[in-house]
């Protein structure tokens, strides 16, 4: 292949920026805070810029030692360059994730072109960019699409110094940059994915002198200068708590048992992959025989060590999420468009023909459940069918048995171009059309709604015991919104101050909170009423707004 034809043309990289921009956009401004792990970021972001203190991390007075201050600093810039610090805009919370994700993108895309063509390139980053584990990452202010982006472009610098150990000064700048920049967003998650993907290749090949080419006299020197003050200055300040609970207690911990009741079997992520990497799973799936035939491939070798003992590794660790597993999705785009434009010998054994038949006939049915969700949910949450959001469903399932048919037929490309199409298709229905209509889940804001129509100060101090998510705290300000241990102690602190406070009660702890009340002496005014679902615990909730007088 000619260096030309391995390389993406500004025509190519604009076509990719705007289709990726077109998926990841929608739903990007519309959709509320999400709890729970969003909101906390986005409160100890907006209170990080109130204070000017960018080196501890809290969640209004209690210390948030679960990661390193790097998201928070790219959060604070992006809501200090929007001026939206009094706003509370969640947007703009998000714009690194966003833009973290269209990095992934760009250098997935880089990868794939220069060791496949242009045409793989542009297919490896829209199936990054149309999955819909990513979808969701794009869309949500916390870490894991940066860190997917620090990941990426480590093992991007790291795969150039293996298939050139003799190359440009920018490959081991890059390196060891994205290494410091991924210990500040996430601490050594970044270690665990590269170092295990290099341990692979070096046992694999039994090869060390390419290692020299990442020039580490200066390259470690890099590294540290980026991460290692401030987590000097968060040891002194934290007086070494930080590291007792992010490292001890929140990474150390989530090895060996599950945390927050994220568990999971061995094969967790096995069995979700059809759905988090959808459409792309089908790809990656298909061309896994492909990847096995070619290993001797130097550079199919590596993409294999980059996702195999990490999943390995993910499926082992007790605690789990989906997309825990996303920093691999790079590496299986690229394989999977590696085996529909690259030649080479991959004729696979019957056995395995009737396997991957098994295989289709699930990933159709995953096909289905994607396409049905949206109109679904939307019935379940808001009691009624929406036509537009069933036509979709069905435009997305014809996309996908499209796609899958056009693969088995041997129509390859049309296939990657017909799953790309379900897919964007399959991103911007769940995020950007359903989910920001689902009101019956978006509590908090039709509380703070509820609060700005019945202040009677600026601010208004909000006491809430049932509800304390944080997005409530992020929407109505960490400092005006208290939680309250239980309906008493809420009604209690409705006592302290009745001419600038209102409690926000449910009706499974209005007896206890109007005992309190009467005991305290004082008249309450139920002002407004507000019904739906804490999708974070699945209790259903009938909230009262109160205010009282003496």
């Amino acid at each position: 292949m000619s260096e030309a034809a391995s390389r993406l043309g500004w025509k190519d990289w604009l076509v990719l920026v705007l289709v990726s921009c077109v998926v990841l956009l929608p739903g990007i401004s519309s959709i509320p805070p999400v709890d729970r792990d969003e909101g906390r970021y986005a409160v100890a972001t907006s209170q990080m810029v109130e204070t000017g203190d960018f080196i501890d991390i809290r969640f209004q007075e209690e210390q948030r030692y679960l990661q390193p201050a790097g998201i928070y600093w790219l959060q604070s810039i992006a809501v200090t360059l929007t001026g939206t610090a009094d706003d509370r805009a969640i947007w703009a919370h998000r714009i690194p994730s966003f833009l973290g994700i269209l990095a992934a993108v760009a250098m997935t895309a880089a990868i794939a072109a220069g060791l496949f063509g242009r045409t793989a390139g542009l297919g490896a980053g829209l199936l990054v960019a149309t999955a819909l584990a990513v979808g969701f990452e794009a869309r949500i202010a916390k870490t894991d699409a940066v860190l997917l982006a620090t990941i990426t472009a480590a093992h991007l610098a790291l795969m150039r110094v293996y298939l050139q150990p003799q190359g440009h000064w920018w490959r081991p700048a890059l390196f060891w940059a994205a290494l410091g920049a991924g210990m500040m967003i996430k601490g050594p998650i970044i270690l665990l994915f590269i170092g295990l993907a290099l341990a692979a290749l070096l046992v694999w090949d039994r090869k060390f002198s390419w290692l020299s080419g990442l020039k580490p006299l200066w390259g470690v020197p890099l590294f540290l200068i980026i991460a290692l003050p401030w987590y000097v200055a968060i040891g002194i300040v934290s007086d070494g708590a930080f590291y007792a609970e992010a490292v001890g207690d929140s990474l150390m911990g989530k090895v060996g048992e599950s945390q927050q009741s994220h568990a999971g079997p061995p094969g967790y992520y096995l069995g979700l992959f059809s759905l988090t990497f959808w459409p792309g799973s089908l790809f990656a799936v298909f061309a896994g025989w492909w990847a096995w035939a070619n290993r001797a491939r130097p550079a199919v070798r590596y993409l294999i060590c980059w996702v195999v003992p990490a999943w390995i590794a993910y499926e082992l660790i007790a605690t789990k999420l989906p997309h825990y597993v996303m920093p691999t999705y790079p590496a299986l785009a690229v394989l999977a468009v590696a085996a529909i434009f690259a030649p080479g010998d991959s004729k696979a054994p019957l056995w395995l023909k009737i396997a991957a038949g098994l295989y289709a006939a699930v990933w159709l049915a995953f096909s289905g459940l994607v396409a049905a969700v949206p109109a679904a949910g939307f019935h379940w949450s808001e009691g009624v069918v929406s036509p537009m959001l069933v036509v979709l469903g069905a435009a997305t399932f014809l996309a996908a048995a499209a796609a899958l048919a056009l693969y088995l037929t041997g129509r390859r490309p049309a296939s990657l171009a017909a799953g790309l199409a379900g897919g964007a298709l399959a991103v911007i229905t769940v995020y950007g059309v359903t989910m920001p209509r689902l009101e019956t889940l978006w509590l908090t804001p039709r509380i703070v709604a509820a609060v700005d129509a019945h202040a009677a100060c600026e601010p208004t101090h909000l006491v809430t015991s049932a509800f304390r998510e944080p997005s409530l705290v992020y929407r109505h300000g960490p400092y005006d919104t208290v939680l309250a241990a239980d309906p008493a102690d809420a009604a209690t602190r409705l006592a302290a101050d009745t001419a600038c406070s209102l409690a926000l009660i449910d009706a499974s702890e209005a007896e206890p909170f109007l005992a309190q009340a009467e005991a305290l002496g004082l008249s309450l005014q139920a002002l407004e009423t507000i019904e739906g679902q804490n999708y974070s615990n699945g209790d259903e909730m009938r909230l009262t707004l109160y205010r009282a007088g003496p």
